[in-house]
């Protein structure tokens, strides 16, 4: 029973860790489905290829070049890094030792080159923590990346480099390995640092950190779920269930897009009594007050923001100093999200209203009114979040359900309404300016 004691410890630990993760994962579809249903099933593969060009090939983060190739170096490195988690995996259960090594020198190109891959993480992973504190990039000290946010994205830093570390360590202190490899290249240049140690020192340091490896890699897994990361994984079904229309083009609302109809149509009698279905209908509400309110496309979104702030950093209200953080609207719609998750947790699996809000709780009307719908953010966003959609939709609140416009507006409404144009003049005057 002793002999198998590891392999028995391993697998408990997997069982874990996977189970934790899938809880969580859970968790994430429960509150996205809370949201509303909204198509998204046209053009399967434009969706696929916007996925494969956004997510996968990383196309909107190179537009800053510098950046966006060192965020492929450590997307690719720790995606290709972790492939080496399977033989962990294998060997973990079964109590072998580099279970893939009969590949021979295939074998230990690959090692090779997920070593290079390693050190370039580690150096991007410098130079990531370098421009966030001591450079000091803007968009990463905003208001609402202070505290929790500006801690995570450090702490991602620091995760990434000692898992590469951990790599590096456990191929330099794996005697066997070394003679096998003949001149690692990463590794084999550490392996003088530990020449003054004895064989089972050696052995006794590579296995602690192999340990530690796929312990790191179990806890990083669980951690994506409490931590801007999570774009790591939802950044694929966010890409392919993202709006492909134009930019500019708006959705309207059906209950409104009918009556518009309803009044251009001359064959329609305004005075016919509703249809009975219609007479006991649940009254639409219009735009969004809460989470319940958006479409489980823009919850998503709110899941995968990588609080980067490229949409910030371009929006043009924000710029001129008003409040207005496109990153700031994801971030909230999702700790809204998260509280509303919770709640239902602790009330066993239903919503008790607990007072607050998406609008006016955690984002005010001078944050949305602040927007000029240019669609910057849109366009800057690495993974294809629509932050405009949100601030639409809770405008639509504001006007439509409690009349809370600004008075400028108001005054617009009112004049198309009365006049059929923005400006206070009858309609019998408008034409007046000709005869100038």
């Amino acid at each position: 029973m002793l002999a198998y004691l590891d392999n028995i410890v391993f697998a408990l630990l997997l069982a874990f860790g996977i189970g934790f993760f899938s809880r969580n994962i859970r968790k994430i579809i429960r509150n996205i489905n809370l949201g509303k249903a909204s198509s998204r099933s046209d053009q399967p593969l434009a969706r696929w290829k916007n996925m494969a060009m956004i997510a996968m090939g990383q196309s909107r983060m190179v537009k800053r070049p510098v950046a966006g190739f060192l965020h492929l170096i450590v997307y690719i490195g720790f995606v290709i890094i972790n492939i080496e988690v399977l033989e962990i995996i294998i060997d973990g259960i079964a109590g072998t030792h580099r279970i893939f090594s009969f590949l021979g020198s295939f074998y230990y190109f690959l090692i090779g080159s997920f070593e290079i891959l390693a050190f370039l993480v580690l150096l991007a992973v410098i130079f990531f923590w370098t421009r966030r504190n001591i450079q000091k990039i803007k968009r990463f000290w905003n208001p609402e990346m202070q505290g929790w946010p500006k801690n995570d994205a450090n702490l991602i830093l620091y995760i990434e480099a000692v898992l590469m570390l951990l790599f590096l360590t456990m191929n330099a202190t794996d005697v066997p390995f070394q003679l096998a490899q003949h001149g690692n290249p990463i590794s084999g240049w550490m392996a003088p640092w530990f020449a003054s140690f004895d064989a089972d020192t050696l052995h006794t340091i590579e296995r602690a950190a192999w340990w530690l490896h796929i312990v790191g890699i179990l806890f990083f897994l669980n951690y994506l779920y409490y931590s801007k990361h999570l774009h790591i994984l939802l950044a694929f079904p966010n890409t392919y269930f993202a709006n492909l229309k134009a930019y500019g083009q708006i959705n309207n609302l059906d209950s409104v897009t009918k009556e518009v109809a309803l009044m251009m149509d001359p064959t329609a009698d305004p005075f016919a009594a509703a249809p009975e279905s219609a007479a006991h209908a649940v009254p639409e509400k219009f735009g969004a007050a809460d989470v319940f309110d958006l479409t489980k496309i823009q919850l998503l979104n709110a899941y995968t923001c990588t609080e980067c702030g490229r949409c910030t950093s371009v929006c043009p209200a924000n710029q001129t100093g008003k409040k207005l953080s496109p990153r700031k609207i994801m971030m909230d719609t999702r700790d809204r999200l998260e509280a509303v998750g919770k709640n239902i947790d602790a009330n066993r699996g239903k919503y008790i209203d607990d007072g607050k809000t998406l609008l006016n709780h955690y984002i005010t009307a001078e944050e949305i009114w602040a927007c000029t719908t240019c669609n910057a953010c849109v366009e800057a966003c690495p993974v294809n979040i629509d932050p405009l959609s949100i601030i639409v939709d809770l405008r639509r609140y504001l006007v439509m359900e409690q009349s809370a416009a600004p008075s400028d507006l108001n005054n617009m409404m009112s004049n198309i309404e009365n006049n059929g144009a923005p400006w206070p003049f009858n309609q019998m005057d408008r034409l007046n300016w000709k005869d100038l």
